[in-house]
């Protein structure tokens, strides 16, 4: 039985409360479940978040996987947790790299990829539109 530690919601229509729990990762999002182990709540100011921390290191240590959102927020206490299932990738670390490997080739942009932003800059006419039509009010502005 795969067990994840992942977010129930409760609370009424557009007020999110979250309860953290232990579930079999075959049952719903607010369907059965093993334990609670926590609770988060958005709404609040500042946002609360509960947390059993010793239930929680029990659990990951027999081998449960944590969502995403909750590895995040157990990040945000100070716990010591793997990588989750999937973890998002982050554009800036891409772009990062890129300009490594290009500084890294002579610094010459390869042609596919400045096709690529020709085309895209080519593609999205509704934009260059709005790109014009912010010129001309800043032209007018600039005139008064």
């Amino acid at each position: 039985m795969p067990v994840v530690i992942r977010l129930m919601r409760a609370g009424a229509k557009k007020r999110p409360f979250y309860r953290m729990v232990a579930a079999d990762s075959r049952r719903q999002r607010d369907g059965r479940f093993i334990e609670i182990l926590g609770h988060y709540n958005p709404i609040a100011t500042p946002h609360t978040l509960v947390i059993e921390k010793e239930r929680v290191q029990d659990w990951l240590a027999k081998g449960a996987q944590p969502s995403e959102q909750v590895a995040s927020l157990l990040r945000s206490q100070g716990m010591a947790i793997g990588k989750p299932a999937s973890v998002p990738k982050k554009k800036k670390a891409k772009k990062a790299k890129a300009k490594a490997e290009a500084g890294a080739a002579g610094a010459a942009k390869p042609a596919r990829a400045a096709a690529t932003k020709k085309a895209v800059k080519a593609a999205s006419p509704r934009q260059a539109a709005r790109k014009a039509a912010r010129k001309a009010a800043k032209k007018k502005a600039a005139k008064k």
